[in-house]
């Protein structure tokens, strides 16, 4: 089976989930690896990764799947928010309405990611502003957990949903 690993990664953390996927499915059949560049290359089935953006995929990752008409698609993502499975499938919901209609979802898989140290600062300086507010404080301990996203326990939950994925075309 020929794939492809198509993906976006701000952080690292979907890069980590990219490279895992690769070792797990083995890079023989890999026909691509990386950002999306121009038309979906030549495969049997398409692993598409993002990042979350106000809890939804980026720009970039909206527009490739777009151009995966009739094909096999397995999402997988980061969210700097976690700890919530509902929380992981309603973005998994939104995603996966980008695909066309006639796309047909293999699987998928969310986990915490970390996020970058200016969103810390930002949820500090609002903390500092308003003491009072516990949102910021929970803003700050959800920033503190996912500094060690994704972990292995989290590449673990990855190999057990490629391993209970539609990866083969029945038929």
């Amino acid at each position: 089976m020929r794939y492809a690993i198509v993906y976006s990664s701000k952080t690292g953390n979907t890069a980590l989930l990219a490279r895992r996927i690769q070792s797990v499915l083995g890079a023989n059949d890999c026909v691509y690896s990386g950002p999306p560049d121009g038309r979906p290359p030549e495969a049997e089935l398409f692993f598409v990764g993002f990042w979350t953006d106000k809890g939804d995929c980026d720009a970039a990752i909206d527009h490739f799947l777009s151009l995966l008409a009739s094909k096999r698609v397995f999402l997988f993502g980061t969210a700097g928010f976690g700890g919530s499975p509902d929380y992981f499938e309603q973005i998994l919901a939104r995603v996966q309405a980008h695909l066309p209609k006639d796309a047909v979802l293999a699987g998928s898989f969310m986990c915490q990611g970390k996020m970058p140290p200016s969103v810390r600062e930002r949820y500090e300086a609002l903390l500092a502003a308003h003491p009072e507010d516990k949102r910021f404080q929970m803003l700050l301990e959800n920033y503190d957990a996912a500094r060690i996203h994704p972990n292995d326990v989290d590449l673990l939950r990855l190999d057990a949903a490629l391993r209970g994925a539609s990866l083969h075309e029945k038929g």
